[in-house]
């Protein structure tokens, strides 16, 4: 890319993100807009924040928030997300410290690009206007030669093969991003796990610290599950074993329940209307009517008021009777067993309790939120067939998904475009269009391609059987990695280094020639990634912070249940909920951004410093909508951190074979000295799961066993972990009670 394309690109975003940083502080300032922008704030504590408020106020308030006033709002998982932030930026910040000093110097003195170019001009003709020319070769159009230029002349490409002296400054840079990055995740993980630790072992207890999720029980004709369960775990564990609640289908009793609890809210519906009909002049009022069949269109008129109180008690009637049925006649192989003191359901969820691997399997229950029902159906068998089929259509998806992410990479540069469509010259001709277009087209057409696949992974991840949304979410993120890895950061380099170079590979195929022209055509593609940061940086953190989307989503929203639903207020306010961070989206993406550093850290310093404002400027923005947007609906209490611990050691192995690869290019006679590295980071992963993953997977029985201050009551877990079809008969009859009182 050249230099002012880059440079119009960057003024142009930053020109975006200021505009947008104008815009949150007037938005967020008015009292309308609060639902969207203080929703963590409002949901929790029920009131509005201060006024008036100072301009960037959130700067400072993001800033100085502790970790436990994030813990407290968005959950372990929202301050192990922000870890990662933390984290990347110590990396990078440390790896700065020798790479940009030491290395840039070394390559901005030497002229390894001035002799390609001006072979390249010799042999292939001179460049048109900074750009790429072109010829035939038989039906296909080749690429005569790459000019080298901007930051190209501050990577390691601009160092000749032959300069072994300067060589050795990037492979002592590679062993420094190693070790700096194995002491920062060591410190990083020990801290997690202290914080995971201390809030298993809280004062405070939860239903979960009480529940253990037992799976895959066997078949026993002479008793139910239930009297299994009772007596299986009544004989191991005595009095300290409470009741079980076995887990049934519910298909149809939850079919009933969401039609009975439409019906409320349309009887609802009607006495408001009801009563907004009643003015002096007409005290009786108007009651509501309207039509039975198809949508209310067709068919006779009823009084809507009684008519949905008799399908109320019709339903009321038919839901007593389903539930009745399923709690003897669908019961399933797996339930929630639940005991009266933490260590004993500690242990009972890691303790292996039959001798076959397959059968009285048993797990830390997720908490009541996070339970993913209908997989907990799921019998062993079908869960591993299940997760194979999963794992093969996730292969498949990310080998082929290479092909039109490698194609668009290519085909969207300027200089193909401009083949492809003649009338691209002339737009090429209007200077600044030129440059921005240059500059990001190929950014939005690649993030415009990979936007929907979460949602596709997401559901792959909930058909492979996971018991809980918070382990789905985790297997989605780290499905998508491996994609983004291997389509976007690998299908992006490969894809333009080797469709930038068919201009070499003209009559001559020889090993020699096709080493050089990788060696030299690679470190130019860090400057489509560092484009591509920049447009992540400040136009997404923009979008981020400034909520515009959501906000307009919100009062269209808003605006549709007053007039046409009439939802009270408290029913409004609970609209404006953003949920919890969208982990498997964001993590991967941030992921991609930490792997770009890290592999292009040592061939190309200059992606360092738009990498620390990436993750500077995130872990501020983050902060802030940790504090005052996001709500978690559950926490896996940290879990999330061993994910993306994994994560980082991929990017860095990547990052190190791509200098083993790089430096075999460049012919470098004691490139052998880089294979430790990546034997290294293989060890490391492994010392590390062996020594801080299973207190991830399993509460310790020292942690479980610190006193407990306050605890629910059995029947107030037994209800957190009941389905909201099968609960609150009572309530039931009350309502109905209640409408026939007012009738």
């Amino acid at each position: 890319m050249e230099t002012a394309s880059f440079i119009t690109s960057l003024a142009t975003s930053f020109s975006i993100f200021c505009v947008l940083l104008i815009v949150y502080e007037f938005l967020s300032r008015q009292p309308r807009n609060y639902p969207v922008y203080y929703a963590a704030v409002r949901l929790s504590t029920g009131s509005d924040p201060p006024e008036p408020r100072r301009p960037f106020t959130w700067i400072r308030e993001a800033w100085e928030a502790s970790e436990t006033d994030i813990i407290k709002l968005a959950g372990l998982d929202g301050a192990v997300y922000l870890s990662l932030f933390e984290t990347s930026l110590k990396i990078l910040g440390c790896t700065a410290i020798f790479c940009l000093p030491v290395l840039i110097p070394l390559s901005a003195t030497s002229h390894n690009y001035n002799t390609l170019n001006t072979s390249s001009s010799s042999t292939n003709g001179s460049t048109v206007n900074g750009s790429h020319k072109f010829s035939a070769l038989g039906n296909l159009t080749v690429i005569r030669g790459p000019s080298f230029g901007g930051f190209d002349r501050f990577a390691m490409g601009n160092i000749s093969d032959h300069d072994r002296n300067r060589i050795w400054a990037f492979l002592v840079g590679s062993y420094w991003l190693s070790v700096v990055t194995y002491v920062i995740l060591w410190k990083k993980y020990k801290h997690i796990m202290t914080l995971r630790s201390t809030l298993l072992s809280s004062t405070k207890a939860q239903p979960e610290d009480f529940t253990v999720l037992v799976h895959d029980i066997p078949y026993d004709k002479t008793m139910t599950h239930a009297q299994q369960v009772d007596t299986f775990f009544k004989k191991l564990y005595g009095e300290s074993y409470e009741r079980c609640l076995v887990v049934m289908k519910l298909k149809k009793t939850s079919k009933f329940w969401k039609e009975l609890e439409k019906f409320k809210e349309k009887l609802t519906l009607s006495e408001a209307r009801f009563l907004s009909s009643k003015t002096k002049a007409k005290p009786e009022g108007i009651r509501p009517q309207h039509r039975t069949q198809f949508f209310g269109l067709f068919g006779s008129k009823v009084d809507s008021i009684d008519y949905f109180r008799e399908k109320i008690k019709d339903l009321v009637a038919r839901l007593e009777a389903e539930q009745s049925r399923v709690r003897i006649k669908e019961q399933e192989g797996a339930a929630f067993v639940f005991f009266n003191n933490r260590i004993t359901a500690a242990a009972a969820a890691q303790a292996m309790h039959a001798p076959s691997g397959r059968t009285w399997r048993t797990m830390p229950a997720p908490q009541p939120k996070d339970v993913v029902w209908e997989n907990v159906l799921i019998p062993f068998y079908e869960r591993l067939i299940r997760q194979a089929v999963v794992y093969l259509i996730v292969f498949l998806t990310v080998l082929f998904y290479m092909i039109p992410v490698a194609f668009i990479s290519a085909v969207t540069s300027w200089n193909n475009l401009e083949i492809a469509f003649p009338f691209m010259k002339t737009i090429g001709k209007v200077g600044p269009l030129h440059a921005i277009l240059q500059a990001y087209l190929p950014q939005l057409a690649l993030s415009g391609f990979l936007a929907l696949l979460p949602t596709f992974l997401k559901f792959l991840s909930k058909l492979e059987g996971l018991f809980s949304k918070s382990h789905l979410i985790r297997a989605t993120a780290g499905k998508y990695f491996y994609f983004v890895i291997f389509n976007v950061f690998l299908g992006v380099t490969l894809g333009t280094t080797l469709f930038n170079s068919l201009k070499r590979l003209k009559g001559n195929l020889s090993f020699d020639s096709v080493v050089q022209l990788l060696g030299s055509s690679l470190p130019p593609a860090a400057s489509f990634f560092i484009t591509y940061i920049s447009l992540k940086l400040f136009v997404g953190y923009g979008l981020e912070l400034s909520r515009i989307f959501p906000l307009l989503f919100y009062h269209s929203k808003k605006k549709f249940m007053r007039k046409f639903m009439n939802k009270p207020e408290q029913e409004l306010k609970e609209a404006s909920n953003p949920g919890p961070f969208k982990y498997h989206r964001n993590v991967p993406n941030d992921m991609l951004v930490l792997t770009i550093a890290l592999c292009y850290a040592v061939i190309a310093p200059m992606v360092l410093p738009f990498a620390m404002l990436y993750f500077g400027i995130g872990w501020l923005v983050l902060r802030n909508q940790a504090l005052k947007v996001y709500v978690p609906s559950y926490d896996s209490k940290g879990c999330l951190w061993p994910h993306i611990h994994v994560r980082i050691l991929v990017a860095l192995l990547v990052s190190q074979l791509t200098m083993l690869g790089y430096f075999t290019i460049k012919r470098f006679v004691y490139t052998f000295l880089l294979l430790p590295l990546p034997i290294a980071t293989l060890m490391f992963g492994y010392l590390c799961q062996n020594i801080f993953y299973h207190p991830f997977k399993v509460t310790p029985l020292e942690t479980a066993s610190r006193e407990v201050k306050e605890m629910p009551s059995i029947q107030e877990i037994v209800r957190d972990y009941t389905p909201t079809c099968l609960l609150e008969e009572d309530n039931i009859h009350d309502d109905v009670e209640k409408s026939e009182t007012e009738k």
